[in-house]
């Protein structure tokens, strides 16, 4: 194997992947990176020779990881970048941060990024997918993001950068997302909070959270996320076409189209990751025949087979 630059934080050889996805499957990666701060990542990455793959990784919450593995080093934010604060509008947030715990922050000093309370996940991940629910995007209240590049330079990115469509941002490859501010509008916090208790609770209700999955699966053909609004229209929703298709409940191996929501793909227990994007695979094949529509994938999936 390849010698690897001197860190202060983690690093680890041939670590297998599936304990750190939601979906609990996929191989090894080359290597595992866990830098002890931001100097250590860019030290890592400025000596890091130019042909060696860098797959930054949130907490796994939107991610197939292939059995085969990852043939690359992979970059794990934790402890040194997940720091909220809050300043007058302004919530800045490290990537390793998770998107709950932003919103209930922010909620308790009365500003309002309740959409995030039931996005799975971190923020660095919430900005490359440009995660959105209840009709609001990242893209809305971003301000700036900060990265780190391949070569291991700082920079700061705007809206326009990340240039932000629906479930997508454009970022180089092996770029590392480090933080974000955002302009959070003003909420009275006890409303804020209550505003999230009932999204939770609406979430629960209609959603598999008991059970392993990666959130939803395919992106609404639509090209945007739910509204939440009792007006909402549904007919060219992900759940709704799958349905449509017949394969609600659908099963492979161990894998299946969850039965209480049917854009949601689960790991009934003992699913390998070939199982998963292969019972992914046939829904989208279904409602194409079935539809005319080419479901998109929501969830990532990287590695080999």
């Amino acid at each position: 194997m390849m010698p690897m630059p001197p860190v202060r934080g983690r690093l680890t050889p041939n670590r297998s992947l599936n304990d750190l996805t939601w979906l609990r499957v996929g191989g090894p990666a080359d290597w595992f990176f866990q830098p002890a701060d931001l100097e250590d990542l860019c030290a890592f990455l400025a000596a890091l020779p130019e042909d060696v793959v860098v797959f930054p990784m949130g907490v796994g919450s939107n991610l197939i990881v292939r059995d085969g593995g990852l043939r690359a080093v992979v970059i794990r934010l934790g402890r040194g970048f997940n720091t909220i604060s809050i300043d007058g509008t302004r919530v800045v947030a490290g990537a390793a941060a998770l998107d709950a715990h932003v919103a209930k922050k922010a909620a308790d000093a009365g500003r309002d990024l309740t959409f995030l309370r039931t996005i799975p996940g971190s923020i660095g991940g919430a900005m490359r997918m440009n995660a959105g629910c209840y009709g609001s995007y990242i893209a809305d209240v971003l301000v700036e993001a900060q990265a780190v590049t391949r070569a291991g330079d700082v920079v700061t990115l705007t809206p326009e950068d990340l240039d932000f469509s629906y479930r997508h941002s454009r970022l180089p490859d092996g770029w590392v997302l480090t933080g974000a501010t955002f302009n959070a509008p003003e909420g009275r916090a006890e409303d804020l909070h209550a505003r999230m208790a009932e999204q939770v609770a609406k979430r629960d209700a209609t959603q598999p959270t008991k059970d392993r999955s990666a959130g939803s699966t395919f992106r609404n053909p639509a090209g945007f996320s739910s509204t939440g609004r009792e007006d909402d229209v549904h007919d060219l929703k992900a759940w709704k076409v799958i349905d449509d298709a017949g394969m609600r409940g659908a099963c492979l191996g161990g894998a299946q189209m969850s039965e209480k929501h049917s854009n949601f793909l689960i790991n009934t227990g003992d699913a390998t990751a070939a199982d998963l994007e292969g019972l992914g695979e046939e829904v989208r094949k279904k409602v194409y025949a079935q539809s005319g529509i080419t479901l998109e994938w929501e969830i990532m999936r990287v590695g080999e087979n």
